[in-house]
Parts: structure tokens; C-alpha cells; sequence
């Protein structure tokens, strides 16, 4: 165990304001409760989180396992943002009855619509099991069979935790795999869509507001949780009733001032915050610049299909709005990095590191990390672009590129193993059906012509007059018969033999260089986390994001982005009106709402000076799966919902700096809002607790 040593990461430090980081919620006890106070948090840490007793992270579920979402009343009505329902409400519009564009709400639970396959997961425990994971590794073990005995050891302790029948249970490493915390989970499977505001609203500003500020979108829908008799999970029935939550949370209706404590509590997906500098320079200069020239071929085609028909545009509404929001994260991912100098203060860090290892006699053990990741990286380089390209052009964009290389996957299935064919057959059915449910044959063609150029010389777009897939019923006939003839039929596709070179290489090559190359790099990742905690022990370390519960902490901020430019913390309903452009795609205005506007019929829901709060900033450390997020005041009532981070701060997945990274919530008297004076759903209103902490 001397090589996987677990460091004691919560090290005594004088207590100040900490700015940044994503916190295991269990482990809040102690310096980071004393932060939060500091922040001006009245929450003890067992409010956050209890095993015994109802706390708040009863009230937060992973919502569909890339968002997050929150309960919100006793009858488990649930709080999530519209982009994250988005494919649900796109599924259940048609021209006849068009959600994204009208909107949706459920005067009843009997009108409230199921949805096949979405889910929501809570947790009800969390334990570090690293002790028991790392009992059995070595020095002496290469890296697969680290993993490999890690693995064996995770499944058996799985097998064996104490849970109920209902529940469920998974390990997860942090630290780049120098700990191991394993929660317990309930997974909900009867979710229906209660109540979405149109796009025009949801998603106002669109592709020009995304990732920026000030923000004007109301960025919400509304589901809700269905369970069996005995209040535990269930697949869809109709004599499944509204969930009863352990905890919902109440609705603050004072709203946010400048340094109010803001607390964001999900799923934050994925960071890397101690990359090397050669590794974010590598990212920034060299491998987003080529997939943001690949989505934007494909979105320039797709944006002006989806302004002059209708059915184009609710076809491809979530497949735009899924590509459009990587291509300007990492644009503005990469801005942030310049304007923030990251690579040289990460250099600089570095050189820290560097001297700490001389004063400490650390030298020797772990001196050639860094000289190691500058050579790593110099031939990862190349690989890393084109593996990445392959999957944007391939799996991304384009969607008669997608059927070939999920055929390809099949008929490689029924050829190393042929009693998978009705199984693998079936898969591939589905695909084609998910496909084509949202499929038009000339966008598809107009992005091969756009994105194909930018992978690979050979571009042969008469392949769309020849193929069977860019028809779903000629499509499924490529299936019928016995292996032989399937296998045949798919073999002889027009689409299939222009594509069937680009992905052996992928497979053959590509993929297998990368995994080679990547390999040593996590490797050496893992060491240098557990150098730097060993070299700088007075340092503050967060683990990772990787999909499992945290919390981020902060305070109600505006920001300056530039010389002479400062944003206010707030935004309000008169800045939709400003941007309000007739018959725009993306900053039209509902006449209702105008109508509310102009006779400020606001409700209970406008500000001290009379106007009603769109969205605000804050300084939390948020990343993608934080969308959804509750933001929590000191009291534990939900405040705002978490959807975006400005522009320059998306780069916090690498460096976050607290003078530009600020995350972006909807103003939850907005929500109400939209729900009460627009969509004139006051029965949901009369669900909720809503409450006034500051009076």
C-alpha cells in the first residue's frame, strides 16, 4: 500500500472564504461548515447531509444521469432546467401540438405525460471504502492490473453491502484514484413531464445568450415522481401515486442581494483541475480548435434549415441545441484560459512544485513526473485530435455516419459471436428507429458536405442516393433475414463500404494508439495528485468532478469580464423586453408575457424595486451536470436554479479563477412567475412552500 497511501486531504488550515471547489457532502464537518459560515451560511453540516435524519440531499436527484434536479414540494413535483427536459418535450411535440414552441402544462396529475426511460436517482448513503479497495495493490502491479484487481475487489464489496431490496449501490474513485467512496442510490423510473414554459421563454437568446451575460432565459421545466403503494420506486403504472420525499425544499420569495451565501448542491459531471500545463495547453491550442471548426460546419447548416421548416426545427431542436452548446463552451473555454494566463500561472505552480520536492528530499520519487507528462503528451497529441474528430464527425453530427458505425458495431458482434444476432439485431433496430424518428435526409446531407472535409479527403456525398439507411423502412429491410444475409445486405450498402475503411481505422488504429498512449498519462496523473498532496500538504485540494454529489459554495457576485465593463449581479424582465425582436428565433417574446410587462402584473413575485429577476451570478464552481442544480440560501431554501456559467468561467473545469467564473441561475421568483401569471398554473404554486427567510 506504500505507492497508493491515503494522504490526510483535509488538512488544518486558518479558515477563510474558500472560493472554488466541488465538496463530498458527507465530509463537510469541520473546515468547510467554518467556511460556509463564513460566507455567511446559517447550515450545519448534518443539515446538508444526514443518514438518520431528513436532510437536503434527500431533496437532490441526478436527474437522467446528466443533469441534476430537486424536489420542491410534498408531492414530489420536481424542479430541473428546461435544456435537461428538453428531449423529453421535444418527444411529445408534434405540429399538431408543438410543447417547444406553445409550451406545456398539466392542469392534472391526469394529464401529466410519462416518459419512457427517464429516471431520477437520490442518495441515501455515502462511505469510503478506499481502505478496503486498495487493500491488495502494489508498486509492482502495471496499471491494468491495478484497475483490474480495484475492480475485482469494488464488485465484491458490492455484493455483499447491506441495502435494501429497492436500492442499489456503485464505487467511485476520487483523487485520480487514490480514494474510494461507495454510495448507496434509489432510482425512480415512473418521471412525467408536468409543466415547460415554450422555448421562447426556456430557451430565450438561444445560441447568442448561451454561455454569456447578462442572461434573460427561463431556463426551467417541471416533472414529477410517481411511486408504488409503498412509496419505493417503480417502473410506469397507472396505479403508481405522486412520490412522498424524505425532504423537498421551500421557496425563498426574498430573493438574492449582492453577497448573499449561494450554495449549489448536484452532479457536477466531469473536471480536471490539476491537469499539467502541457496538457491544458494541448487542449486549448491544439484539440478544441478542431471539433469547434467541426460543429460549427454542422451548425451553420442546421440553423438555417431549422428558420424555414417547422418540422426541421422541432426535429432537430435537441440535436442543435446538444452541439451548439460544447462548440461555445469550448470557445469560450478557451478565452477564459487566455485571458486568465492559466498555462503560465499553472508553469509557475509548477515551479513550486518542483522546488518543494528539492526542500522535502522528494526529488528522486517523483522529480520526472513533470518532465514525463512534457514527452507524454508531445505524442499523445496527434491521436488524441483525430480519435476526437472521428467521434464529432461520426457520432456528433452527422447521422447517416452514426447508423454506419452502429451497424458496424453489430456486424463485428454477429461475426465474433454469432448467438448475439437476434439480441445485436433488435439494438440496432431500436437505433434506427431513434434515429429516423428525427431525421431529415437533405439537413443530413448538407452537414456530411460541411463536416467531412474537415476528417478526411475522401468526401463521396452520391453515397445518400445509393444507401438504404437514410429511409427507415429500406433501413430495417438491411435486417431481415438469417446472419448470413444481414451480414450481406449491410456489406453491400453504399454507406456502409464508404464508411466501413474510416472505421476499421478508427478501431484498428486510432483507438488503439490512443489507449496505448493515454494509459501512462492517467498513471501518471494519479502519481502526480499524490505527489502534490505529499510536496504541498498546506495546499487546499478538491476531489475531481465524476458524476456523484457535491456541493459548491459561494456568494451572489457581478463580475467584470473587461476593461471598463462590469455586470450587475441581477437581470431583470425589462432586459427580455429590450432583446424582445418580432418573429426572431431566439429573442421573440409571447405576447402574454409582454402583456404582463406592460401592465406589471407581477404578483407576489417582483423585487423591492418593483421589477421581476430573470437570473443572477454567483461565485459557485459549477460544471456541466450542475445544470438543474439547486442554488440554496443560508437557511436551506431554494433561491435560483443553476443552468450556465458566464462565457470566460467555463474554463473553471480546468482553472477556476474567482474573479471571472461565475455560474448563472434563474431567479426562482422568475419560475414562479412563468408558472403563476403566465401558464396560469397556480395549483402548482399551491404545492410548494413558500417562504420569507429575510422578513
Amino acid at each position: 500500500m506504500k505507492y497508493l497511501k491515503i494522504l490526510l486531504f483535509f488538512i488544518t488550515l486558518n479558515t477563510f472564504a474558500q472560493q472554488g471547489g466541488m465538496w463530498i457532502p458527507s465530509l463537510l464537518e469541520g473546515m468547510n461548515e467554518d467556511e460556509m459560515a463564513s460566507l455567511g451560511s446559517k447550515l450545519t453540516a448534518k443539515d446538508i447531509y444526514d443518514v438518520n435524519n431528513s436532510s437536503l440531499k434527500d431533496a437532490i436527484g441526478h436527474f437522467n444521469g446528466g443533469c441534476t434536479s430537486e424536489v420542491i414540494s410534498p408531492k414530489g413535483l420536481i424542479l430541473t432546467n428546461h435544456h435537461c427536459g428538453f428531449s423529453q418535450i421535444q418527444s411529445h411535440s408534434s405540429l399538431e401540438n408543438d410543447y417547444l414552441k406553445n409550451g406545456f402544462w398539466a392542469m392534472s396529475h391526469e394529464e401529466e405525460l410519462p416518459n419512457n426511460g427517464l429516471f431520477i436517482e437520490f442518495i441515501v448513503s455515502i462511505h469510503d471504502v478506499s481502505k478496503d479497495v486498495l487493500a491488495d495493490i502494489n508498486t509492482d502491479m502495471t496499471e491494468k492490473e491495478k484497475q483490474s484487481v480495484i475492480d475485482k475487489t469494488s464488485n465484491s464489496i458490492l455484493k455483499t453491502w447491506t441495502k435494501e431490496t429497492w436500492q442499489d449501490a456503485k464505487i467511485k474513485a476520487f483523487y485520480k484514484g487514490n480514494q474510494y467512496f461507495l454510495f448507496v442510490t434509489e432510482r425512480f423510473e415512473d418521471i412525467r413531464l408536468v409543466g415547460a414554459p415554450p422555448t421562447s421563454i426556456g430557451k430565450f437568446g438561444s445560441d447568442t445568450d448561451n454561455w454569456v451575460f447578462p442572461r434573460h432565459t427561463g431556463d426551467f421545466s417541471l416533472f414529477r415522481i410517481y411511486a408504488d403503494a409503498n412509496n419505493r420506486p417503480a417502473k410506469y403504472s397507472k396505479n403508481n401515486k405522486p412520490y412522498a420525499p424524505k425532504h423537498f425544499l421551500p421557496i425563498s420569495l426574498d430573493g438574492v442581494e449582492e453577497g448573499d451565501f449561494t450554495m449549489v448542491f448536484g452532479f457536477p459531471g466531469r473536471t480536471n483541475e490539476y491537469l499539467p500545463a502541457v496538457a491544458i495547453e494541448h487542449i486549448t491550442k491544439d484539440y478544441n480548435p478542431t471539433n469547434i471548426a467541426i460543429r460549427e460546419a454542422a451548425l451553420k447548416v442546421i440553423n438555417e434549415k431549422m428558420k424555414v421548416d417547422d418540422d426541421i426545427r422541432i426535429k432537430y431542436a435537441s440535436k442543435q441545441a446538444r452541439i451548439a452548446n460544447a462548440w461555445k463552451k469550448w470557445i469560450g473555454e478557451n478565452l477564459g484560459i487566455e485571458k486568465s494566463n492559466a498555462v503560465e500561472k499553472r508553469r509557475a505552480f509548477e515551479a513550486t512544485f518542483t522546488k518543494a520536492l528539492k526542500e522535502k528530499g522528494l526529488e528522486e520519487k517523483y522529480g520526472g513526473i513533470l518532465p514525463e507528462f512534457n514527452r507524454l503528451y508531445r505524442d499523445f497529441a496527434p491521436v488524441n485530435i483525430k480519435r476526437r474528430n472521428f467521434i464529432e464527425v461520426f457520432l456528433t453530427t452527422n447521422e447517416l455516419m452514426q447508423m454506419t458505425f452502429r451497424s458496424y458495431q453489430v456486424v463485428q458482434a454477429i461475426n465474433n459471436n454469432p448467438s448475439v444476432f437476434e439480441r445485436a439485431k433488435e439494438s440496432l433496430i431500436g437505433r434506427f428507429k431513434g434515429i429516423h424518428k428525427n431525421y431529415n435526409v437533405d439537413v443530413d446531407r448538407a452537414v456530411f458536405n460541411s463536416v467531412m472535409p474537415l476528417y478526411t479527403n475522401h468526401v463521396d456525398a452520391s453515397i445518400y442516393d445509393k444507401t438504404a439507411f437514410t429511409n427507415l423502412d429500406s433501413a430495417l429491410k438491411l435486417l431481415e433475414g438469417s446472419p448470413e444475409e444481414v451480414l450481406k445486405n449491410i456489406n453491400n450498402d453504399a454507406a456502409y463500404k464508404y464508411a466501413k475503411p474510416l472505421i476499421d481505422e478508427f478501431y484498428n488504429v486510432i483507438d488503439k494508439e490512443f489507449q496505448q498512449k493515454n494509459e501512462p498519462i492517467t498513471a501518471l496523473q494519479t502519481k502526480y495528485m499524490t505527489a502534490l498532496m505529499e510536496a504541498l500538504p498546506n495546499a487546499r485540494y478538491f476531489p475531481d468532478a465524476n458524476s456523484t454529489l457535491r456541493v459548491t459554495y459561494g456568494q451572489v457576485r457581478g463580475y467584470s469580464p473587461r476593461d471598463a465593463v462590469y455586470y450587475n449581479h441581477v437581470s431583470y424582465l425589462d432586459g427580455v423586453i429590450e432583446k424582445y425582436i418580432p418573429g426572431d428565433y431566439e429573442f421573440d417574446v409571447p405576447k402574454k408575457l409582454r402583456d404582463l410587462y406592460a401592465a406589471k402584473d407581477y404578483g407576489q413575485y417582483a423585487d423591492t424595486n418593483g421589477k421581476v429577476p430573470v437570473c443572477f451570478l454567483g461565485t459557485n464552481h459549477t460544471t456541466g451536470g450542475n445544470s438543474g442544480s439547486p442554488a440554496i440560501d443560508a437557511h436551506g431554501n431554494l433561491v435560483g436554479l443553476n443552468f450556465d456559467r458566464v462565457w470566460e468561467g467555463t474554463m473553471s473545469d480546468m482553472n477556476y479563477d474567482p474573479e471571472i467564473c461565475r455560474n448563472i441561475m434563474v431567479d426562482l421568483r422568475y419560475v414562479l412567475f412563468i408558472i403563476d401569471k403566465y401558464a396560469g398554473a397556480k395549483h402548482l404554486i399551491d404545492e410548494m412552500k413558500l417562504v420569507h427567510p429575510k422578513k
